[in-house]
């Protein structure tokens, strides 16, 4: 998947949020939801959290939870609480992958030539690569979780760059949830538009999409340099 669709998917389900709660019989489901998000945030985010690891870990798509993130919590504590779940989900997909379930995933990763070039990168620069795939969309999150439980790279490198990698993804999709909820009260109440704190929010969405865009096309290319020069055959001799 490359970068642009992965902004086209973000806005594409934002609209569809936004469509489902004006349009359909979910939204008084997702209005419960997000009041009862906002009367009991501690027992919401535990919650969400919760749910966020389940779907990582059983590779369930989990784009749909960054979005329902902005749209209960809104930009900053939905952006705080994906993170945590998403980080913590990497984890419990890496340990499932490494100690439970090593033999079938390594099976899996050895039919695919960019999963294997991934593997034996990671020997070298784990942090580095891990870092790279998570800036990328290339590969999605669900399958680099377990992807990377095979490979060499440590524990603290993979959790660390897995924070930093996810988070330009996860205040892009977070903040078209936010964008949605907002769509979606103006539509509902027939409350006469903010234009200046639309046009505020607009803007920070259209930024937030293109400075997402372009971390995922650098990042993108030096992934796809680096598997390339894993995957070719060293010179004989071992001339440079």
């Amino acid at each position: 998947m490359t970068a642009r669709r992965v902004v086209m998917v973000a806005v594409l389900l934002a609209a569809l949020v936004t469509a489902a709660v004006v349009g359909l019989p979910l939204a008084s489901w997702i209005a419960c939801a997000a009041a009862w998000a906002q009367r009991h945030r501690e027992a919401a985010a535990a919650l969400f959290v919760v749910i966020y690891v389940i779907a990582a870990v059983v590779l369930a798509p989990c784009a749909i939870l960054t979005l329902a993130a902005g749209f209960l919590f809104g930009l900053p504590l939905g952006v705080a609480f994906t993170s945590v779940g998403s980080v913590l989900g990497a984890a419990a997909a890496f340990f499932v992958g490494r100690f439970a379930a090593y033999d079938w995933v390594a099976q899996r990763i050895g039919t695919r030539p960019r999963f294997r070039a991934l593997v034996a990168a990671t020997h070298t620069d784990g942090f580095v690569l891990v870092l790279l795939a998570r800036l990328s969309p290339v590969i999605p999150y669900i399958l680099l979780n377990y992807a990377f439980s095979v490979t060499a790279v440590r524990f603290r490198d993979y959790m660390l760059a897995t924070w930093i990698g996810m988070l330009p993804a996860i205040v892009l999709y977070v903040y078209a949830g936010t964008l949605a909820k907002n769509f979606a009260e103006l539509t509902s109440a027939g409350r006469a538009p903010s234009w200046a704190v639309d046009s505020v929010l607009a803007i920070g969405f259209v930024a937030t999409v293109a400075l997402t865009w372009l971390i995922a096309r650098r990042a993108n290319r030096v992934l796809r340099e680096r598997l390339a020069a894993e995957s070719s055959p060293s010179p004989p001799g071992g001339a440079p």
